[in-house]
Parts: C-alpha cells; sequence; structure tokens
C-alpha cells in the first residue's frame, strides 16, 4: 500500500526544470559559483515554473498579489563552476493555500550539486497574508486532483 501511494503521489505534484549556464561573474575567487548565486537560479527556475503552468508571477502581481519568500534553505553537495551547463528541477509537491513550499535540485548532468526549499506566503500589496486568486487556484489544482 505505501508503494501505491508513492506512487500516486509522485503523479500530484507540479514539477519544471530550467536550463542555465553558469556565469564568470557568479564564481568567486576560487573559481566555484558563488553561494548566495543559487538562491538567483532558485528565483529564475521557479518564476520559468509558474509560467510554464500558466500562472505567471507577474500577472500575480499585476493583480495585487506578492509571493515574499519567508524561509530558504540550501544543503551543498558539489561545487558549480564557470561555464557548466546545470539544470534547476522544481517542484511543488503540496497545493498551495496561503503558503507555497518549493523544493529544488540543481545537477550537472547526473551530478548532484545542491538540493534547496523555499517557503512563500501570498500576500497583498499591503503586506498581507492572504487567499491566492481563484484563477491561480484553478491552474495549480489540476496538478492535484
Amino acid at each position: 500500500m505505501l508503494r501505491l501511494c508513492r506512487l500516486l503521489c509522485h503523479w500530484f505534484m507540479i514539477e519544471s526544470k530550467t536550463t542555465l549556464r553558469v556565469r564568470y561573474a557568479e564564481t568567486d575567487g576560487m573559481g566555484i559559483v558563488y553561494h548566495g548565486n543559487y538562491l538567483t537560479w532558485f528565483d529564475v527556475a521557479r518564476i520559468e515554473m509558474l509560467d510554464n503552468i500558466g500562472a505567471p508571477y507577474r500577472t500575480l502581481e499585476l493583480e495585487g498579489y506578492q509571493l515574499p519568500v519567508i524561509e530558504a534553505q540550501i544543503s551543498y553537495k558539489r561545487p558549480a563552476m564557470f561555464d557548466d551547463r546545470i539544470t534547476v528541477h522544481t517542484t511543488i509537491r503540496e497545493c498551495p493555500a496561503v503558503r507555497i513550499e518549493v523544493d529544488y535540485s540543481v545537477q550537472r548532468g547526473e551530478v548532484l550539486l545542491a538540493t534547496g526549499k523555499t517557503s512563500h506566503a501570498f500576500i497583498s500589496s499591503e503586506g498581507y497574508p492572504v487567499k491566492p486568486p481563484p484563477h491561480f487556484m484553478d491552474v495549480v489544482r489540476k496538478y492535484f486532483s
């Protein structure tokens, strides 16, 4: 039964892949990607994921919604270097409500470079927690029903 649950749960999520090329400006004096740049890559991949599912972040902003990061976590496994081609795998495992949690893995080919997670809260332009707009929920519910 647990195995069946794991198989079914895999289908009820949102997944995306974003490919990036490591720029020289993203590296430090040792030629290794500066650790803070991973958060930028997470942001790029998350925005692209929302675009890909038909719920662009820009549209949310124009409607008066914001999704600030309220928590971030990264675990570094191997270094990324200048000119690497990396893939950021982005996953939302639970249907969002007022909060969205996004998981990330960064890979160079088959090599795992980092994992991470960000949590976001829907807030109004005045800064108050709010429920996401109905059209956003209509889009994401398709992945969780």
